[in-house]
């Protein structure tokens, strides 16, 4: 006979409890968190004219005397739940700022809108899947004794794909102060996307306000060479943002025009260093450009943000680009989960980050992330709604807002987090039960129909 683990032991040792249905009702309306947070406290609702009381919660009367709620990492190797939730929300962040909805009014579909490409330089020579991959006609080794091609045609799921055809050829250092300074980048990018729009209609960068306003989200991906790119959807208003017309000179035709200009000339310069000099940073030559049109033609708005959605979800360690903790010391480089390029990355950012010319850049602190220091995720502020205002909207939906002429007084205090071992099996279940419900009534919807982004 099989002996039970210790997770089956424990799983029944909840189930046996009195207690245990309002304990399901819990995991349940965390949709199955993997890592919830445990609170004790209180929450009482008054009337606001007699100060009668209309409503009082407390954990005491709970299981365990403690409310679970959602931990909300946006990670899938983390928490699949709360990452299916972050996956959701983003979708229709990004939504709303293509289509509308969410306080965006509609006629943004009908505006010049792009849906960009932006990839990092070239640091060396690395396999490449399919024809890419294959020798040179010249053939020939490297100043280091290896061949400058590779005679295998891979599979795009090889692990060698993206890995340097001579890690001592490769520029690790240009690699990791490329990803240190990719959001500066970025941000020079989107100013310059202004500058040249506004040349093309006649008047200096700094009246572009009065005409117009460049709206945007992006999101960074790592490429299998473990270098950072960028998506992003791209969006010209009128001057107040999605509630206004952009002006007539603002056709899609010019925002791809300044768009690609922009992303061939801006850089960024790295700080001087006695032994490396200063490097002047830019964008790879690779960019993809495809305008968003609302008569359905070219890329799918709704696949568009189901795409965004998907990757704001991935840890890094699930991309293959890094970790998903901070590392503290050399030996953590050693110990973690990646493959030898990756490690390199790393150890490149601990050896530039001891260097005080580049003290700034924090690049030990990110040297899990190989030195990209952004966020996954970015907007612009009228780009459309905020997870802040999503998140409210739910709760009201599932009516956990204040009423009018009420006060709430709250009191709340942690009490620890997570599962034990049987817990994480009911919860996981769960987890699995609602996704699964999730993606019927999807299938439903649309009738199977699925759009893909390559």
């Amino acid at each position: 006979m099989r002996q039970l683990s210790e997770a089956d032991r424990d799983a029944i040792r909840i189930a046996q409890d009195p207690k245990f249905p309002r304990w399901l009702e819990q995991i349940a309306a965390t949709g199955g968190c993997a890592h919830p947070v445990h609170l004790s406290g209180f929450t009482t609702t008054l009337d606001g004219g007699t100060g009668e009381i209309l409503q009082h919660y407390d954990t005491r009367d709970e299981p365990g005397e403690r409310l679970l709620v959602r931990c909300r990492n946006r990670r899938a190797t983390v928490c699949p739940a709360c990452s299916r939730l972050h996956a959701g929300d983003t979708f229709h962040l990004v939504r709303a700022g293509l289509l509308g909805g969410k306080n965006v009014p509609e006629s943004v579909r009908h505006r010049p809108r792009l849906f960009i490409t932006l990839t990092a330089p070239s640091f060396g020579p690395v396999h490449r899947a399919g024809e890419q991959c294959r020798p040179r006609r010249d053939g020939g080794t490297c100043e280091h004794g290896r061949p400058i091609g590779c005679r295998t045609v891979h599979a795009s799921d090889a692990s060698v794909v993206g890995q340097p055809l001579c890690p001592d050829c490769y520029d690790y250092t240009a690699h990791v102060l490329w990803h240190a300074h990719a959001s500066k980048l970025w941000d020079r990018f989107v100013i310059d996307v202004r500058r040249r729009i506004a040349a093309s209609a006649g008047f200096v960068q700094s009246h572009f306000a009065r005409h117009a306003r460049l709206s945007f989200t992006r999101v960074a991906e790592y490429q299998k060479r473990a270098a950072v790119h960028v998506h992003a959807v791209v969006r010209l208003d009128g001057p107040n943002g999605p509630a206004d017309e952009p002006p007539a000179w603002g056709a899609a035709d010019l925002l791809i025009d300044s768009v690609r200009t922009s992303a061939q000339r801006v850089l960024v310069r790295t700080p001087h260093s006695p032994a490396l000099g200063e490097l002047e940073l830019r964008w790879g030559t690779q960019i993809d450009i495809r305008p968003l049109r609302a008569d359905s033609l070219g890329p799918d708005d709704d696949a568009v943000a189901a795409y965004v959605g998907k990757y704001v979800t991935k840890g890094a360690s699930e991309t293959g680009a890094g970790i998903d903790h901070p590392i503290t010391t050399r030996g953590d480089i050693e110990s973690a989960p990646v493959n030898d390029h990756v490690r390199t990355l790393m150890h490149t950012c601990w050896r530039l980050g001891g260097l005080p010319e580049y003290e700034p850049l924090h690049l030990r602190a990110w040297a899990h992330t190989l030195g990209y220091r952004g966020h996954i995720l970015t907007k612009s502020r009228a780009y459309s709604t905020t997870y802040a205002a999503l998140r409210a909207e739910r709760a009201h939906h599932m009516g956990h807002d204040d009423a009018p002429d009420t006060m709430t007084e709250r009191h709340w205090r942690y009490t620890g987090s997570g599962h034990t071992p049987g817990a994480s099996l009911i919860a996981a279940g769960i987890a699995d039960d609602l996704a699964r419900n999730r993606e019927i009534a999807r299938d439903e919807i649309t009738s199977g129909r699925k759009e893909v982004i390559t």
